[in-house]
């Protein structure tokens, strides 16, 4: 399979309530929709070079920004990824998918597509979760304990101060995350960075970010509650991670904690940026992942 650099996507945008709008894009028209939902700090450009690959394979594709971040709506409130799930099912409604879709999430995407799957199980094919530790789950608790590797957790929590400390250093405080989080530190390429760079500069946009943080606490109420009251989810988990990322050891098991069938799978040559470091590879997992559950050969 040929990854596609870029991939024309049509924009759209809809009403989820409050005066809030999510942006999204769809790209091909096929009978198999799948929704990408990005994580931090990034936008739904994100995806870009999977887009193609999905298409060429017969997938709808449909790529929120989520709530605060590109060109959705920045609100005081609604960081919580049980709101954010609500947000995406908006999306996939305003797309016109009425059959179950193929549900994406990357790092802070992760927590939105779990908590998705959990709130409309019924929507949702299969469930596809990249390198990120999630609220609730005792391996979450564990990695939370590494000031080393998650300093930003506690940070991006604290009350004004992030704020505070960031404005006017955002593209100084940004590259940090794509460069020491990469197995390649030159995948994303500066245009796509000056894009996110603008995003999160934006009036709220750092402060927007710093709220998805802020959540994790009743993010972790939200799947606990969840887990005690329905069990682990019937639905299929395809978990990823990079190669080089802190996250690799902790990805399966992690999600065995919350689900009952899991497969993972190791991205060769990438690190937290899976769908900017290895796309190819990213593609190709979800789509061999999607015909197992489908029953047929990818």
């Amino acid at each position: 399979m040929k990854e596609s650099e870029s991939y024309e996507m049509n924009w759209c945008s809809v009403d989820v309530g409050d005066g809030v709008r999510i942006r999204y894009g769809v790209a091909g028209s096929g009978g198999k929709p799948v929704l990408l939902i990005h994580g931090y700090p990034e936008t739904a450009i994100a995806w870009r070079r999977i887009v193609g690959p999905l298409v060429k394979q017969g997938y709808k594709v449909i790529a929120p920004d989520v709530r605060g971040a590109g060109g959705s709506s920045r609100p005081l409130h609604g960081y919580d990824k049980s709101t954010m799930a609500e947000d995406c099912f908006s999306v996939l409604q305003d797309a016109g998918v009425a059959a179950p879709a193929l549900i994406v999430g990357h790092d802070i995407g992760l927590m939105i597509a779990y908590a998705f799957a959990r709130k409309y199980p019924e929507s949702t094919r299969g469930l596809a979760v990249l390198d990120a530790p999630l609220p609730g789950t005792a391996a979450f608790d564990r990695v939370s304990m590494d000031d080393r590797r998650v300093w930003h957790f506690h940070f991006h929590q604290a009350p004004d101060m992030p704020e505070a400390l960031t404005a006017g250093k955002e593209a100084y405080y940004l590259e940090r995350f794509w460069h020491d989080l990469a197995y390649d530190a030159g995948a994303i390429d500066e245009i796509t960075k000056a894009s996110y760079i603008s995003s999160f500069s934006g009036p709220g946009g750092m402060r927007a970010g710093f709220e998805l943080y802020r959540s994790f606490t009743v993010d972790a109420e939200f799947n606990r509650a969840q887990l005690a009251a329905h069990g682990k989810t019937k639905i299929p988990v395809l978990a990823l991670a990079g190669e080089s990322s802190a996250f690799s050891t902790i990805m399966k098991l992690m999600m065995e904690e919350v689900a009952d069938s899991v497969s993972f799978v190791t991205i060769d040559k990438a690190g937290h940026w899976l769908s900017e470091e290895n796309p190819t590879a990213v593609a190709q997992a979800l789509i061999d992942f999607d015909a197992l559950i489908l029953g047929y050969d990818s």
